[in-house]
């Protein structure tokens, strides 16, 4: 961006400076009394060139305003993404305290709220046990705890038992697969 930027004004630069040049040579010209053929010739390279210059002068004009345009847009998401953020952050937290609550109803160990927080995350059970600094197999026995005291075969129906609710149900799923259709 900034070598496009860099090219079009040294591109403006040098066709400003070879429209002066070119009139000056043409008033020098006209001063010596050169030929008619001369002068006009050298009018329409002037012409030429100031055409050529304003129509570079214009381009610039509107790609500023293209980058201005496009600047304003870019702070108009940012501030978006950042409500965004800040209103997912609100609900995450709350439904961070709910899974937690289930768990206490479950009556999970300290431990076993960790591992399932991590499981619920997508963690694998090496990952868990590095992150807890444990051994794979004492997180493969929480685990199976887990799945024990919930009732849960397995750690996507411990993810779906918190997902179920936040997602339209199945209803309302077929229905705008089949309305796409």
């Amino acid at each position: 961006m900034e070598d496009s930027r860099r090219a079009n004004l040294v591109v403006l630069i040098l066709s400003g400076t070879f429209v002066v040049l070119v009139g000056l040579d043409l008033i020098a010209d006209y001063q010596s009394g050169s030929s008619e053929g001369n002068l006009i010739l050298e009018g329409l390279l002037l012409v030429t060139c100031g055409t050529f210059f304003v129509l570079a002068v214009k381009k610039l004009a509107l790609v500023k305003k293209q980058i201005q345009s496009l600047q304003v847009d870019v702070e108009k998401l940012q501030k978006e993404k950042g409500q965004w953020k800040n209103e997912t952050h609100q609900l995450l937290a709350g439904l961070s305290v709910k899974i937690e609550q289930q768990f206490g109803k479950w009556k999970l160990t300290q431990a076993e709220t960790e591992v399932g927080f991590l499981l619920l995350k997508g963690f694998s059970l090496q990952e868990i046990a590095d992150a807890r600094t444990t051994k794979i197999k004492t997180v493969q026995q929480q685990s199976q705890s887990i799945y024990q005291k919930t009732g849960l075969a397995s750690r996507s129906e411990l993810a779906a038992f918190f997902l179920e609710d936040l997602l339209p149900p199945e209803e309302a799923i077929q229905e705008r697969f089949e309305s796409a259709n």
